[in-house]
């Protein structure tokens, strides 16, 4: 099921008036990534205020989801001696059925909720549509309902939850941040259509075969596909191969070679058991009536109905095959999500904005857009992606800052009386709080340095990845060229090497207006945020501002130094770094694993997980964790220059690769988030090279695929990332009014062919009747009817052209790792695990993977 946004509060606002002090916990399951994690400091926060108790439990991956819902959600089942209650899945589940991962259905046991609700509020794209549009307990049949949708809950219409339904009876509740209303109609009829289509013998690829049998003798070939109640099985029957690994990650629709269970792209929905096709079980209402002629008419044949039955499947399978293998995506952050249902709950403050905008902040740092882990490509042009969503994630950011003016009113100029604090209108980066007291959220002109305020100017933009790229500093004509600028801007090395904020006050002045001069000299048109007066700002906008937050005079720091942060105290973790004899931050000893397990990998990033959310709240430990972020960040200086430098990256048949397997560096990368980071950063120069070679951007404006593979000495592992390379133009939200125009243009046509089509059926029956007058046989009445059948079908599938065309266009330049992972894996046998909740970061054996990495080469990784 899933819940529209505009009901966003219903489940909640239930969840406050049937629970007390002494009620059992809501349980919350968050995924180990800094979105997911402020989103669960705003949820906890809502918890608190009502007084509902709550426990949080970290999962790092799949094997750790299914051991939560063994351990955590199966005993709160009321068939088990629970007491049911709510489970919040925060980033985690939504690409998988979690009936079967939390311990709700099972092989010997027919789905069974028992009074447990699962909230899903997950990011990641595509959904698991069995989530989605099922996700319930069957209501009782009845003789006036014996088909799946009429036996759902009251209040759930085409698995759309509404006003009337009741909560607190069960079931998996996605929360839709509008993608599934707008996006998925295509997707939603053709699941529902499967789900009370009933079933036929013999292959689906027979069905256009005329010598096709009606029936099978012996049954093997019969297609079962049992209720949502029972079993579902895999269209493949690969669930029973051999394994090297015990199988902790959750029950899928297919497995790989090495039995560590793989998302099954395309899934089959419910639908009812197999049941023997009647002549009358297709016939239209107005062919069975009684008609003046002698002997009542005759419908269809059973082969006929069966043939079109068989070709209506096969269609809407392929559509959910095609959702499922269009990539990897991500949409509205989690914390965005819960920030709308405090705001929905009337809960806005500034502490809960802070909290959204550091999770919104972050999945920049991460590369997730919606062409799923890329390089975002920066430009002026409004038409192409910028930041985390494209047009999206820019209209996201100015309602960020509407409620930063909002909650945090500006003070007024003591000069003309313009509102407007001091900062912004000189144009200063803020260091310092206005007081004391001040923990108010600004708006700054941020530049696209890298931890500016807690490291020297040199060392931010030495650090930054836009500078990076841009300026070639893997080279040593690059760092010339940092050098000239800073020559130019009239900064000596002496004086940016300096802390920031012990810097000249007329240097810091001044560093605005001369990198707005000197930035188009060397490509760095982006390097700094438009001014206030500026033309390309909007009345006021202020696009490409950050945002900073004041904890008096005891620190101020931005959004992104926040998100790096964080992020670092995830990756790496407080615990695991020390200050050397020489001053710079060194891994300890307790970072290399002491047991050769994945289970042991996972407990430790569990336990960084409660450094992280502490720290969020926490600014002494938050300024503690600084060191770390610069410890991280220089370590992906170091290997990325390596890389590019002794030109270490190969390119491939349809993507470019490197390989980690030496260096002091290299267990840090062990990580898949800070594997991605380092991905991010050289993909994101290998883009600038190749539009300085060819004028512009390869792949469509995308930039070339990468893929990245770090060795993990300790388990024999490689973990290998893939990235899409860039973002491209944002079709999927940049058209939506034309998207509209269509729609309505598609129901016009629907209704003129529907008119049509009862005409020739008119038509049809006068000629039969006038045939049955005369005296003819009825012989080949049938083979008619099949024609008849085989050129409406033509005709719905020219008229569903439309649909397909938006359909691939929708998948434009996705990222589509995570999918040729799977088919890889599946060809070459190749032992190869995902437990990451990100499908395109994989881990293969040590000895597999010049073979995976060769078969990877031939496939289709970017739309």
């Amino acid at each position: 099921m899933y819940l529209p946004r505009d009901l966003i509060t219903k489940l909640y606002v239930h969840l406050q008036n049937t629970r007390h002090p002494l009620s059992p916990p809501v349980l919350i399951l968050t995924a180990l990534e800094p979105d997911s994690l402020c989103a669960c400091r705003i949820l906890t926060r809502l918890l608190k205020h009502d007084y509902i108790p709550h426990k949080i439990h970290p999962v790092a991956g799949y094997a750790d989801l299914n051991r939560a819902g063994q351990e955590l959600v199966s005993p709160m089942k009321e068939t088990k001696g629970g007491s049911g209650g709510v489970v919040v899945c925060l980033g985690v589940g939504g690409m998988i059925d979690l009936g079967t991962t939390l311990g709700f259905e099972s092989d010997d046991e027919p789905l069974d909720f028992g009074g447990v609700e699962v909230w899903v509020i997950d990011s990641r794209r595509p959904w698991d549509l069995h989530n989605v549009f099922g996700g319930y307990n069957l209501e009782p049949e009845a003789e006036t309902s014996s088909s799946l949708q009429s036996r759902a809950p009251d209040g759930v219409v085409g698995g759309c939850i509404n006003r009337s339904y009741k909560p607190g009876r069960g079931g998996i509740v996605v929360f839709d941040d509008g993608d599934i209303q707008e996006t998925l109609s295509g997707e939603r009829d053709a699941y529902l259509a499967l789900l009370d289509m009933p079933e036929t013998d013999g292959d689906d690829e027979g069905a256009f075969n005329d010598d096709t049998e009606d029936e099978d003798e012996d049954g093997e070939n019969d297609i079962v596909n049992p209720l949502p109640g029972q079993k579902r099985k895999s269209w493949s029957d690969r669930d029973d191969e051999s394994s090297e690994e015990d199988d902790d990650r959750p029950r899928q629709r297919r497995r790989s070679n090495s039995s560590t269970p793989i998302p099954e792209p395309a899934r089959r929905p419910p639908q009812r058991g197999l049941i023997h096709l009647q002549e009358s079980s297709l016939v239209p209402a107005e062919d069975a009536e009684e008609t003046p002629s002698a002997q009542p008419p005759r419908g269809p044949s059973a082969k006929a109905l069966r043939r079109k039955l068989q070709r209506m499947r096969i269609t809407n399978r392929t559509i959910l095959e095609k959702y499922y293998r269009m990539g990897s995506s991500y949409s509205e952050p989690v914390s965005a999500m819960m920030y709308w249902l405090a705001s929905e709950l009337g809960r806005e403050d500034n502490d809960l904005l802070w909290l959204t905008i550091v999770g919104v902040t972050s999945t920049e740092l991460y590369g997730r857009s919606s062409a799923g882990l890329a390089v975002s490509t920066r430009s002026s042009d409004a038409r192409t992606v910028n930041g985390w969503m494209g047009v999206r994630g820019s209209r996201m950011r100015q309602l960020l800052r509407d409620e930063v003016r909002r909650l945090n009113p500006p003070e007024i100029g003591s000069g003309n009386g313009k509102v407007m604090s001091a900062a912004e209108s000189a144009g200063i980066i803020p260091t310092t709080g206005r007081s004391p007291e001040d923990t108010g959220i600004r708006l700054s002109p941020e530049p696209k340095f890298l931890l500016i305020r807690h490291w020297s100017l040199y060392d931010s933009m030495l650090h930054s990845p836009y500078l990076f790229s841009r300026l070639r500093i893997w080279s040593e004509s690059g760092m010339k060229r940092l050098h000239k600028l800073l020559a130019k801007m009239g900064v000596s090395l002496v004086q940016c090497k300096q802390s920031y904020t012990h810097m000249d006050m007329m240097l810091k002045k001044e560093l605005r207006t001369k990198l707005l001069k000197y930035a188009s000299l060397y490509n760095l048109d982006d390097m700094v945020p438009a001014a206030e007066t500026d033309a390309r700002d909007r009345g006021g906008a202020k696009d490409g501002w950050g945002f900073v937050r004041s904890w008096g005079w005891r620190a101020t720091l931005s959004a992104q130094d926040v998100g790096v942060v964080i992020g670092a105290l995830l990756e790496v973790g407080k615990a695991n770094t020390a200050i050397g004899e020489d001053g710079r931050i060194k891994p300890t000893q307790s970072q290399e694993l002491e047991e050769d397990s994945s289970a042991a990998e996972s407990e430790e990033w569990v336990s960084r997980f409660w450094e992280a959310y502490d720290a969020l709240e926490d600014i002494d430990s938050l300024k503690a964790g600084l060191p770390t972020a610069q410890y991280l960040h220089r370590a992906i200086f170091r290997t990325g220059t390596s890389l590019i430098g002794k030109r270490q990256i190969k390119h491939l048949h349809a993507f470019r690769m490197c390989v980690i397997k030496d260096g002091p560096d290299v267990p840090l990368f062990t990580h898949p988030a800070a594997l991605t980071k380092l991905a991010l950063w050289i993909g994101e120069a290998l883009a600038e090279q190749e539009k300085d070679a060819a004028g512009k951007l390869a792949h469509g404006g995308r930039g070339t695929p990468l893929v990245v593979a770090s060795l993990n000495e300790k388990r024999g592992v490689y973990v290998v990332v893939g990235t899409g390379g860039g973002g491209g133009p944002d079709t999927s939200f940049l058209d939506q009014e034309a998207q509209k125009e269509k729609k309505y243009a598609k129901e016009a046509k629907a209704k003129e062919r529907n008119l049509r089509r009862e005409s020739k059926e008119k038509i049809k029956e006068e000629k039969r009747a006038a045939r049955r007058a005369a005296g003819y046989d009825d012989d080949d009445e049938d083979e008619t009817e099949s024609e008849g059948s085989d050129s409406d079908d033509d005709s719905d599938s020219d008229d569903d052209d439309e649909d397909e065309e938006k359909r691939s266009r929708r998948g434009y330049g996705m990222n589509k790792f995570g999918v040729a992972f799977q088919d890889v894996t599946a060809e070459t046998g190749a032992r190869v695990r995902i437990d990451s909740f990100e499908h395109c970061v994989v881990e293969v054996r040590k000895e597999d993977l010049s073979g995976f990495l060769e078969s990877l080469s031939m496939k289709a990784v970017v739309g």
